[in-house]
């Protein structure tokens, strides 16, 4: 992985660009091109890749991977980059980068030396916004909170409500990147009072395709990628305008997430360092990104569930033929008894009677007693022990219950 080549794309907004970073005997280079004009990118952006490779003396089957900009954004635009990224890996039997637009946007509003936490919230057009949060040390970036899309109004309480998850020092500042302060008349003032450093908030943003590339090359250096089926654009607005029924009974305008709402979502390839960065949080010997990575790429069932776009919990199964396995949940530690476990795990049992099966079936540490308080609560019962089924530290083991809830019994 010490030579590598990977093509961008981005076309979320009026401009769409390639770029080409190269990776060989330790030089990098990276080569960059875009056209300006929204309806044309269909026609232009391909082009564009072709004389890339051509100027740098390569052909497709040379490059190692295929990137895009993910958005979110204006899903028209994304799909561009989306399809041609997609296309293109299928034909060559290559990986997808996805890269998250916000980070992007982050990045470029940072600069090279950034550190500390940065917030990105971007104008979504009908009084909503999108909002992303950050950890920059130098050229390493964490994501601390996925990109969510807001009502307006709700911005100031989002900042407000995630911020305590995002370990920042007492007093210590985060900075604002976006075009959404200059667009929202009072946002200013309200992320203010709350300690937001607003220097490099700015006008319009436009993501450019050399740090998507740039974003992508981190990516492949740490071993990331997805296969080309799993790529598809992160368009976080998942239902613009009420239906004409639903105006009828007397909703108008466009849907907004309520501050308190909790959803449910598939856990799919993009949720993994989220997933892993709660997992090291709550487990003394947490899985990694990649076993999580192997489970959804075996066929498994995972789900995490949201507030406001922010990850707050996760869970994953395993089915077998005659119950399904409960590998793996997790609840952030700031959002526990807030009922994200709960509805976990009605999310696994709803998926066991859609599948026929019988019972879910887990294993918990025995000196867990507050997860196995939970358990009993929610009609679990201890069926057996695992003896030494965990490390414990200092080369010791520690003994599993091994806990099952009968759907047959509970069902209604």
């Amino acid at each position: 992985m010490d030579d590598f080549h990977i093509l961008a794309f981005e076309s979320s907004s009026t401009l769409c660009g390639a770029a080409l970073f190269s990776r060989v005997a330790g030089r990098i280079r990276l080569r960059s091109a875009q056209h300006d004009g929204r309806s044309e990118h269909t026609e232009h952006i391909l082009p564009i890749a072709h004389g890339l490779l051509a100027d740098a003396g390569l052909r497709p089957g040379d490059l190692s991977a295929v990137a895009f900009g993910q958005g979110p954004g204006g899903f028209t635009g994304l799909r561009v980059s989306c399809g041609v990224a997609q296309g293109m890996a299928v034909a060559l039997g290559l990986p997808v980068i996805p890269v998250d637009s916000l980070c992007a946007i982050a990045v470029q509003g940072a600069g090279r030396d950034a550190a500390g936490v940065q917030v990105v919230l971007q104008d979504a057009r009908m009084n909503e916004l999108y909002a992303a949060a950050y950890r920059a040390n130098g050229s390493e970036w964490s994501t601390l909170q996925a990109p969510a899309l807001l009502a307006r109004a709700d911005a100031a309480a989002w900042v407000a409500g995630e911020s305590a998850g995002w370990g920042m020092r007492a007093g210590g500042g985060w900075q604002v990147h976006g075009d959404a302060v200059g667009v929202f008349e009072g946002l200013a003032d309200e992320l203010a009072a709350l300690g937001a450093d607003l220097t490099t908030a700015s006008g319009p943003v436009t993501v450019q395709a050399s740090t998507i590339a740039r974003l992508a090359a981190r990516s492949w250096q740490a071993g990331l990628g997805v296969d080309a089926q799993y790529a598809a654009p992160a368009y976080v607005r998942d239902k613009v305008a009420y239906t004409t029924q639903e105006r009828m009974t007397g909703l108008g305008g466009n849907p907004a997430v309520d501050a308190q709402t909790l959803t449910v979502h598939d856990m799919t390839a993009t949720d993994l360092d989220e997933v892993a960065a709660i997992e090291r949080q709550v487990q003394s010997f947490p899985w990694t990104h990649q076993n999580f990575a192997d489970s959804l790429s075996a066929g498994q069932h995972g789900w995490v569930v949201r507030r406001m776009g922010g990850m707050q919990g996760f869970a994953l199964v395993l089915d077998a033929p005659d119950m399904a396995h409960l590998l793996v949940i997790g609840v952030r530690p700031d959002a526990q008894r807030q009922g994200v476990g709960a509805l976990l795990l009605k999310y696994c049992t709803d998926h066991c009677r859609r599948a026929d099966l019988p019972a879910l079936t887990l294993e918990v540490r025995q000196s867990n007693t507050r997860a196995i308080r939970f358990y009993h609560g929610h009609g679990f019962k201890q069926v057996g022990v695992r003896r030494g089924y965990y490390p414990a530290g200092q080369g010791k083991r520690e003994d599993a219950w091994l806990m099952t809830l009968s759907l047959t019994e509970s069902a209604p």
